[in-house]
């Protein structure tokens, strides 16, 4: 699963830009900019599965705090 994450993340950045122009094209940057973010966040994770319960470890507290 989280191989896919990161592959969908991969795939949203080489996603191509469409014909688009002015505010739609404003609306379909910052949405590929928010799919990256958050398919990468999961794709980032640790994941671990126990009796049928995924847990998802994300730590967000950023590189200083390691």
């Amino acid at each position: 699963m989280l191989l896919r994450f990161r592959e969908r993340a991969l795939a949203v950045k080489k996603r191509p830009l469409p014909p688009v122009a002015g505010d739609e094209r404003m609306h379909f940057l910052e949405q590929s900019q928010n799919d990256f973010q958050d398919f990468a966040i999961i794709a980032d994770a640790d994941g671990e599965l126990v009796d049928g319960v995924l847990t998802l470890r994300i730590d967000l507290r950023g590189d200083s705090s390691s």
